[in-house]
């Protein structure tokens, strides 16, 4: 598409946005991912962003917060971007494996759960508030944990373990368990004792977060045991939802199984 093109025929979008992902496109492209509040989730060709002396020169990363402008042809599988503004580059979670590696996997999500043209305000501010705590240093597990935790809250695969689903009794009383292929948590007299039976801490940790942002959180850290705990149930339920695992896990659990 030619940079003449009539506005009035193809729509000019601009947006705050955080970059999702960036693949090479041709020889001299490369396809951006990137989440809106309003738009949600949007794919768009950065035209020339190969070449040498390109414009997008150090605006492409992933994890960055950028101001982008858009045209969006209707029908159109991609859209054509006109130009990328840093607003926050995602510094030194570039730098470092474990940071490149738990990046990939929160975006990932994204990738999995936002949706294009749906207001996406509440996951853009939990991946924008996630990245600026990580930025400012604080524990990568307790990052991911409230970060998966909140994602599928979200999405409404996995709310807050308050009442039992099927007798309405309060599971942090009755005791909660996962049982094996559920996507939900039940109570001990409901879903027996052959899942995933649930610390107190774990259910009083996934309730906290509902009430507190990742920063407020970090002030009082729930323990090694139940950080892991919620690891796995978040793992059970994302996959009992998307029928397969995401990517990006699997080579997080490679990675620390090798440790």
């Amino acid at each position: 598409m030619d940079e003449s093109v009539d506005n009035r025929a193809v729509p000019l979008h601009s947006a705050e946005a955080l970059i999702l992902s960036v693949a090479d496109l041709h020889d001299r492209d490369r396809i951006v991912v990137f989440l809106t509040r309003d738009l949600g989730k949007k794919r768009g060709v950065a035209k020339g962003a190969r070449t040498r002396h390109s414009r997008y020169a150090g605006q492409l990363q992933p994890l960055a917060k950028v101001q982008v402008t858009w045209f969006a042809k209707e029908g159109a599988e991609l859209a054509r971007i006109s130009s990328v503004e840093l607003v926050r580059a995602a510094g030194k979670l570039l730098e470092d494996l474990d940071d490149l590696l738990l990046g990939a996997y929160l975006t990932e999500h994204l990738l999995e759960f936002a949706q294009e043209d749906e207001v996406s305000e509440p996951m853009f501010r939990l991946l924008d508030t996630t990245i600026e705590a990580l930025l400012e240093g604080i524990d990568r597990d307790l990052a991911a944990r409230y970060f998966e935790s909140w994602i599928l809250r979200l999405g409404g695969i996995f709310p807050a373990p308050r009442e039992c689903p099927q007798c309405g009794e309060d599971l942090a009383v009755k005791g909660a368990t996962l049982p094996r292929g559920a996507d939900s948590l039940l109570c001990l007299d409901c879903g027996g004792r052959h899942g995933l039976i649930l610390r107190s801490d774990t259910i009083d940790f996934l309730r906290r977060i509902g009430r507190q942002n990742l920063t407020r959180a970090a002030e009082e850290p729930p323990a090694p045991a139940v950080l892991r705990e919620v690891e796995e149930i978040c793992a059970r339920v994302r996959r009992s939802f998307l029928q397969r695992e995401l990517r990006s896990y699997g080579v997080l659990e490679q990675i620390r199984s090798g440790r």
